[in-house]
């Protein structure tokens, strides 16, 4: 393995300090992070004596980023559900689509999300519910050859509902208990821990599609086995309705209720939480995913993050899929969620970008579980390291790196990836797979798709097209 010397700039280390180094460097041998500290004391040892030198000083060099929400199989679906609420836009566009996916297109799909994560600069991230038509071995087989960490959660299901609603998941889609209860074991002792860079979890599907007896079944069982599990949780009105018609709990109170809460535990969305809900995520060391452009084209809400982190919830960033986002960039997510609390909350020091850079690195490290890994530029860690390019009219005069991450930076300005001490992104070219090709494919696959769906087949546009 090369060793690999990160030259100039500065150096945001998210360390326990939070020390930002001004023309720093980093020092990379064996995959680990030897040496941080200033480029002055550390070029004599490593300047002239590592395999690979990168130029940093026109650069910010950050930790890698978490994404703690990722649909894989939503690559596709760009601009196939715009303008809908999230019930309608599950039930008459997204689930027929996903439940209308063969294998190839959704490895596709899959390869499309994780070249847009990695050339903006996305290290690890977790996906939240796999089903077995996606042909789940191969998908997890592509994200080890392509170098990025992920925690792949399966979907777990014995139900066809959404909140209230009975019946509405697409036929495609569903799956019996015990066969996507068996098979995320089955995929655990196949892949869980596989090079400490691909991890299984529990997906339960929202409440409506999963009973009682398995919710617990799959809070026990992840315990046993040591993983995580991630579920979508109060992210419309619906949803604080349901628990409360049927079980007298609200969202958070149901999740704790049937045991998912606690540190292995990632609850999406959360917008429909109250003060007390908060407070028990708090209590209960549960994490949040925090995904503001998702609930803000679904018009689903604002998620009450301010409060979240001042009562000491560990709160991370996602950026949900293709047709509720549209992107799977997680630095232009910082600057939607840094802008989002000021306007709920009326406080334009809500959230501080400080906060925000931390819910994109070691706090979603600490929700997946690996911050003693990553998360960090830290001696001993893991080198999952990433070089942004602040030699940009956007990006200038470079005064306050931090402040320009979260407010001014985007996908397009990150130029090297390293992941595992290992260079995955180079001068903005994935060296993992062929982007290329993907990208080639990735039209003919979403035509196939949308024609066996019978959805997408025209832009929905309110001007003709010619």
């Amino acid at each position: 393995m090369a060793d690999i010397y990160v030259r100039g700039g500065w150096i945001i280390t998210m360390d326990s300090r939070r020390r930002v180094i001004r023309d720093g460097a980093v020092a990379v041998e064996d995959g680990v992070i030897r040496a941080v500290g200033k480029r002055e004391e550390l070029d004599p040892q490593y300047k002239n004596y590592s395999d690979i030198l990168i130029d940093a000083r026109k650069s910010v060099v950050i930790p890698g980023l978490v994404n703690t929400h990722v649909h894989l199989a939503q690559g596709l679906l760009r601009a196939c559900a715009d303008y809908k609420r999230l019930i309608p836009w599950l039930k008459d566009r997204v689930w027929p689509l996903q439940g209308n996916y063969k294998p190839e297109e959704a490895l596709v799909s899959a390869k499309l999300v994780v070249a847009e994560m990695l050339k903006s600069g996305v290290t690890t991230f977790l996906e939240t519910g796999l089903v077995g038509r996606y042909g789940v071995d191969n998908i997890i087989e592509f994200l080890h050859e392509s170098g990025i960490r992920a925690a792949v959660a399966r979907h777990v299901m014995d139900l066809k509902g959404y909140a209230l609603e009975e019946n509405i998941l697409h036929e495609g889609l569903v799956e019996p208990g015990d066969t996507s209860f068996n098979d995320t074991l089955r995929l655990y002792q196949k892949y869980h821990g596989w090079d400490s860079r691909i991890w299984i979890w529990f997906g339960p599907r929202t409440p409506g599609a999963v009973s009682l007896e398995l919710y617990k079944k799959i809070s026990e069982k992840a315990r046993e086995l040591k993983t995580g599990i991630t579920m979508h949780l109060a992210e419309v009105r619906e949803d604080v309705e349901y628990t409360t018609k049927l079980f007298g709990k609200k969202p958070v109170e149901f999740a704790h209720w049937v045991g998912l809460t606690g540190p292995n535990v990632v609850l999406v969305h959360v917008v429909w939480a109250t003060s007390e809900e908060i407070d028990l995520l708090a209590k209960t060391k549960t994490s949040v995913s925090h995904n503001p452009s998702s609930n803000m084209k679904l018009a689903s809400g604002g998620a009450k993050v301010a409060e979240m982190l001042r009562k000491g919830v560990n709160v991370t960033l996602g950026t949900d899929g293709g047709p509720s986002n549209n992107d799977y960039d997680l630095l232009r997510e910082m600057k939607i969620a840094a802008l989002l609390q000021p306007l709920i909350t009326g406080d334009p020091e809500a959230v501080r970008a400080e906060q925000v850079l931390e819910m994109a690195t070691i706090n979603g490290a600490r929700a997946l579980m690996v911050d003693n890994m990553v998360g960090s530029i830290e001696v001993g860690k893991k080198a999952d390291i990433v070089v942004v390019d602040f030699n940009q009219p956007h990006l200038k005069p470079t005064n306050n790196p931090v402040s320009h991450l979260v407010y001014s930076a985007m996908g397009s300005d990150v130029r090297h990836v390293i992941i595992d001490g290992k260079l995955v992104v180079y001068d903005r070219r994935i060296l993992t797979f062929d982007e290329e090709e993907v990208l080639s494919k990735a039209d003919e696959a979403a035509h196939n798709l949308y024609q066996r769906a019978g959805i997408c087949l025209e832009p929905d546009l309110k001007w003709p097209v010619f």
